[in-house]
């Protein structure tokens, strides 16, 4: 279920009305009722899942789904217990019913409530909007022109600069965001439909442990279900993007325009140069190392350093970079040579 404090819970649906409203067919169940969205591995009795790969067609039968949108191919494979809809476009429809159980608390409040600050240790500076339901701890310092959205949770002695927005995110104790940082925007993900790209809700939180460091206009987007992660004293230097559902070790280096595509998980200790891009649903083995430029495409085992586009391990990638060299060196003496 969505965190309460950044999503409102509408009223729940038939399966018969919900078919109806996202335009597919009821197979069975159309009695049932249904409260919430959810992947299809961890949802309950009252929630909706769906089916868009059939790679995954094997953890279909022990889902515990009230509900599944399947392809018309993959009915047979239903739990005994779900009721069933078919769509053509599976993740598309889920995505259009998310729509009508889980909606973003809007952002309506006056400037520095009382209530929203733990004491009169914490400085709010002009122009700050704080949201319904938000709470900074003692000690902090919110820079100008900041914008918190509703349920947002500060900790003590954090430091955040002007013109950064916070939204949909847990912030542990001493943690500096410099200004323009971006935390908790939706994720990227859109689902094909046969009227054009739809838009996949993204219903997680960001989550940043003790002691971590965003710098100036980095973005951290929030989970699409579950939530994107950033461990204690992780430290990302300016421009750097991290995608939703990431999950981000400990004591973690990011140098600038890095850039995380989704559900990319670091371990402990791991060094980024800059520029470094990885791709996403990869795996960084804790103490890794990704030179300046890297394009990882595979994941990396713990204590490595790769480096190249693809990245590949550094020996490898030096051995190549000289043969490489030598070949065209060879090339370049041999056409001198022709033309004497």
């Amino acid at each position: 279920m969505p965190d309460p404090r950044f999503f409102e819970h509408l009223p729940a649906l038939s399966v018969a009305g919900l078919a109806e409203r996202i335009e597919a067919e009821v197979v069975r169940g159309g009695d049932r009722m249904i409260s919430a969205v959810a992947p299809l591995g961890t949802a309950g009795p009252e929630d909706l899942a769906f089916l868009g790969d059939r790679r995954f067609l094997n953890s279909l039968s022990g889902a515990a789904a009230g509900c599944v949108i399947l392809p018309a191919s993959a009915v047979e494979a239903a739990p005994p217990g779900a009721a069933v809809i078919v769509s053509g476009e599976a993740q598309a429809a889920w995505a259009r019913a998310s729509l009508l159980f889980h909606r973003p608390i809007s952002l309506t409040c006056s400037l520095a409530p009382d209530d929203v600050v733990e004491d009169d240790t914490v400085v709010i500076e002009p122009g700050v909007v704080l949201g319904a339901g938000a709470r900074i701890g003692r000690g902090s310092r919110i820079g100008a022109n900041t914008v918190i959205g509703p349920g947002v949770q500060i900790g003590r002695d954090c430091v955040i600069g002007s013109n950064v927005t916070i939204g949909f995110a847990l912030i542990g104790d001493r943690v500096r965001l410099l200004s323009g940082a971006r935390i908790g925007e939706p994720g990227f993900g859109a689902a094909v439909s046969r009227s054009g790209p739809v838009d996949v809700p993204q219903l997680g939180r960001v989550i940043l442990q003790d002691g971590v460091s965003v710098g100036a206009n980095s973005c951290i987007d929030r989970g699409a279900y579950d939530d994107t992660v950033i461990g204690e004293n992780t430290k990302i230097d300016n421009l750097v993007m991290i995608g939703h559902n990431c999950v981000i070790g400990r004591n973690c280096l990011m140098a600038a325009n890095t850039g995380l595509s989704g559900s990319v998980t670091v371990g402990d200790g791991v060094m980024f140069g800059g520029k470094a891009g990885v791709g996403d649903h990869l795996s960084i083995g804790d103490g890794a190392r990704v030179a300046a430029g890297a394009g990882v495409l595979q994941d990396i085992p713990a204590g490595e350093t790769w480096s190249g586009y693809p990245a590949k391990p550094l020996r490898q990638f030096l051995r190549e970079a000289v043969w490489l060299a030598k070949q065209a060196s060879g090339k370049a003496r041999a056409g001198k040579a022709g033309n004497d």
